[in-house]
C-alpha cells in the first residue's frame, strides 16, 4: 500500500526515495542520535518509524509532501498545549516528534465503546478550537480544497452537482472560522497516560462543524462493514450536535461533501473509490 501509494503520485522521482529510503533513515538516526528506529504499521503516504532519542520515545516522520509536511508542522507549534504531540524538529521532508505511550489510538474504541470515542473526540475538538488562528499563517481556506469539486470529475453528475450546491450554501452561511485538524479520524487521537493527544494535523481554516465529518466516517472500512453503520452514523451525527452544540443537519451536510471530496481525492490518487462511493449514499438524505 504505502509503495505503491507513493509510486502512484509521484513516480520515478518516488521510486528513488523509496529506494534511498534505507541510507536516508541510517543518515538522520546519527543526525539526531536516534536509536532503535522501527517502521509502524500501516503506513499510507508518509513513512513513519518509532525510536528513541536518547531514553526520549519519538517519531521519525518522512515524506516527499514537503508543504504539507511544512503546514503540519505549523499546525502543531499552533496547537501546541492544546492537546497535540509535540514537535522536536522540523527539516525539509522531516518531522522529530513525541511519540504517545501507550499510543493506543481510538480506533480501539469501535464499535463497543463508540458513544466513550465521540466524548472524547468532542473534547478534543474544544480544546484545538479554543486556539486562535495565527496571523500570518500558511492553512488553506476548506473553500480552496473544495474548489476541486469544480472540475470535469469522473463521478455520476447528479452527486457532483449536489455536492456542489451543498458547498456552495455552507460557505454562504459559516460560522466563523477556526484553525482546522481537517483530518480528526480515530487513528489521529492516540492515548498518551492519562490524555489523548492528536496526531497528523492537515491544517485549514473553516467553521467547526466541518470538523467532525472524518470522524464519522471512521475507521475505513471497518465502519461500513459492520451491520449496524446506519444507527452508529445516526447516533455519531447527534451525539456530537449535541455535545458541540451544532446543527445536526450541518453536520449531515458537510459530511456528504467531504464524502465526495475524498472521492476525487482517491480519483487523484489512483486508488480505490468503492468506500467513498457508498459513504455518498449514506450521507445522501
Amino acid at each position: 500500500m504505502f509503495e505503491s501509494n507513493i509510486i502512484n503520485i509521484y513516480g520515478e522521482k518516488g521510486k528513488q526515495w523509496l529506494d534511498h529510503l534505507p541510507n536516508l533513515v541510517t543518515q538522520l538516526a546519527k543526525t539526531y542520535g536516534l536509536s532503535n528506529l522501527k517502521p509502524v504499521e500501516a503506513l499510507s503516504y508518509n513513512y513513519v518509524l518509532t525510536g528513541f532519542q536518547g531514553s526520549k520515545a519519538v517519531i521519525l516522520k518522512l515524506g516527499l509532501d514537503i508543504d504539507g509536511l511544512k503546514r503540519e508542522a505549523a499546525a502543531l507549534l499552533a496547537f501546541d498545549g492544546s492537546g497535540v504531540v509535540q514537535i522536536f524538529s522540523e527539516n525539509t521532508g522531516l518531522l522529530l516528534l513525541e511519540c504517545t505511550v501507550p499510543g493506543v489510538s481510538l480506533k480501539s474504541y469501535f464499535p463497543e465503546k463508540d458513544d466513550e470515542a465521540i466524548n472524547i473526540t468532542a473534547n478534543v475538538i474544544k480544546r484545538l478550537h479554543q486556539v486562535p488562528i495565527p496571523s500570518p499563517h500558511p492553512f488553506p481556506h476548506v473553500k480552496d480544497w473544495l474548489a476541486v469539486l469544480d472540475s470535469d470529475l469522473k463521478i455520476p453528475a447528479q452527486t457532483l452537482q449536489k455536492s456542489r450546491e451543498i458547498r456552495d450554501q455552507l460557505l454562504q452561511t459559516s460560522e466563523p472560522d477556526v484553525l482546522l485538524h481537517g483530518d480528526l479520524h480515530h487513528d489521529n487521537i492516540l492515548q498518551n497516560g492519562d490524555e489523548w493527544l492528536v496526531i497528523d494535523p492537515k491544517g485549514v481554516i473553516g467553521e467547526p462543524a466541518y470538523e467532525v465529518a472524518a470522524f464519522i466516517r471512521n475507521p475505513i472500512p471497518e465502519l461500513l462493514n459492520h451491520a449496524d453503520a446506519p444507527n452508529i452514523i445516526h447516533n455519531r451525527v447527534t451525539r456530537f450536535a449535541e455535545l458541540l452544540e451544532l446543527p445536526s443537519q450541518r453536520i449531515l451536510d458537510w459530511c456528504f461533501v467531504q464524502a465526495v471530496l475524498a472521492w476525487v481525492w482517491a480519483l487523484e490518487d489512483d486508488c480505490d473509490t468503492g468506500y467513498f462511493e457508498q459513504l455518498t449514499k449514506v450521507f445522501d438524505v
